[in-house]
């Protein structure tokens, strides 16, 4: 069957669309920015005309919508990621005759705010539908072979040296699913068309301590046994706040609220996935033994808190390196541009360009603007200076406390920090 994974580019699509493929299916990712002949448009954001939909599904059998925020930003409100943006594509395939959807939502109670409210309503205009529709409704989705979003965190967590940190004692319980058996359990549903206008809790089958499950990745990480920090909720939720609202990573109160209602399906639907599955669910002990961790594993984890404190440093510096270059006398810079040609009336707006140049890319970095153009333009700003001064004023690179050769080792922490914003 032809079959679209709208969402097929990101943590669960990929592992839905590689499963598929396996299974003898062509599959066509739904995509921001489709690439070749394998993907075509999807942005909820935008595509709210079921006519666009029907058009583009022409010759598919079966869509499988796995698009999700944890958090808005923009345009990418939940009501358009959740709701509008899926109501559209499911309209869209009631006008092209495509009649088996299967919708990954997520498991918890409204309680956690509008993440899961504004899931519960796209679930309920797809229900009305006339559509052999299926909901799959999974807790945490983890795999010991990649991470995204809540998994990184909870992977750096793991990792953090000497210590494991967790909120309010760590004893928040979930039931994750492993990836894989999330996308064979799709793969099921589109095979066997069985559980037709259904809800599935897609889980596992272990209840498990948020601290225990920390406690296996640390081990599976290879990461010596640590001191157990237990966090009070009163500063969890504080630094949640704090999360929410100074940065778009999963650190937020999406996700501090879903641990603390807890996520687990009552007993019997773990019997259900290892049908749809055609095999019982891995544990979480299981899915990490079946996978052995690497070193990249290992950096991946470590540098997950040190890219944003790396960001945060060097945004501070080209912020002071700007105010430098505003507020201290001009009689040193006039003499290294007297020493490569330029007159003393060219130096003062040279300074200030090059000063606003560094604020802006500053400010950048620490509001987390494009950084990965920002840590271009700073490598160029760097590469130029360098040049510039080292040849001007050959004196510098001998300096008491190497000034300009400081200039060095940050142009790789530059390309660092741009390579770190790259999360997919």
């Amino acid at each position: 069957m032809r079959v679209l994974v709208a969402g097929g580019e990101g943590f669960i699509g990929r592992y839905i669309v590689v499963a598929l493929r396996a299974a003898g299916h062509e599959v066509v990712s739904g995509a921001r920015r489709p690439v070749g002949g394998s993907s075509i448009p999807c942005d909820f954001s935008r595509d709210l005309d079921p006519g666009v939909w029907a058009s583009r599904l022409q010759g598919f059998d079966v869509v499988v919508n796995a698009v999700g925020i944890l958090r808005e930003s923009g345009a990418n409100t939940f009501e358009r990621i959740h709701v509008s943006g899926p109501k559209a594509l499911f309209e869209g395939c009631v006008l092209a005759g495509v009649r088996r959807v299967v919708h990954i939502s997520a498991l918890g109670s409204v309680e956690v705010g509008e993440y899961l409210a504004s899931k519960y309503r796209g679930d309920a205009q797809l229900a009305e539908l006339d559509l052999d529709w299926t909901i799959l409704r999974p807790s945490l989705v983890y795999s010991a072979s990649g991470s995204y979003g809540g998994t990184s965190l909870l992977r750096a967590m793991a990792a953090l040296p000497g210590v494991v940190v967790v909120p309010s004692g760590g004893q928040q319980t979930v039931q994750p699913i492993r990836a894989e058996d999330l996308a064979a359990a799709v793969v099921g549903l589109v095979d066997k068309k069985v559980a037709v206008r259904e809800t599935v809790l897609a889980v596992g089958p272990d209840q498990i301590r948020l601290l225990e499950y920390l406690k296996t990745v640390r081990r599976w990480l290879e990461v010596p046994d640590a001191v157990v920090v237990r966090i009070p909720a009163g500063i969890s939720h504080l630094v949640a706040w704090i999360g929410e609202r100074s940065s778009d990573g999963p650190l937020g109160l999406t996700m501090w609220r879903m641990l603390q209602v807890g996520n687990v399906a009552p007993p019997g639907w773990v019997q259900v996935m290892a049908e749809l599955c055609g095999r019982m669910p891995l544990s979480v002990s299981e899915a990490f033994a079946e996978v052995p961790s690497f070193v990249q594993d290992r950096w991946h984890a470590r540098l997950y808190f040190l890219g944003p404190t790396l960001r945060i440093a060097l945004g501070l510096v080209w912020v002071a390196s700007a105010a430098v270059g505003f507020l201290t006398p001009l009689a040193q810079d006039r003499a290294l541009f007297a020493a490569a040609g330029i007159s003393g009336g060219a130096a003062v707006p040279l300074v200030w360009l090059g000063s606003a140049v560094d604020l802006v890319l500053g400010v950048g970095a620490l509001v987390g603007w494009r950084i990965q153009w920002v840590a271009a333009l700073m490598l160029a700003s760097l590469v130029v200076y360098t040049i510039f001064v080292g040849i001007a004023y050959p004196s510098a690179w001998i300096e008491p406390f190497g000034g300009l050769l400081k200039n060095l080792p940050l142009m790789p922490a530059v390309l660092i920090m741009g390579i770190l914003a790259g999360r997919r």
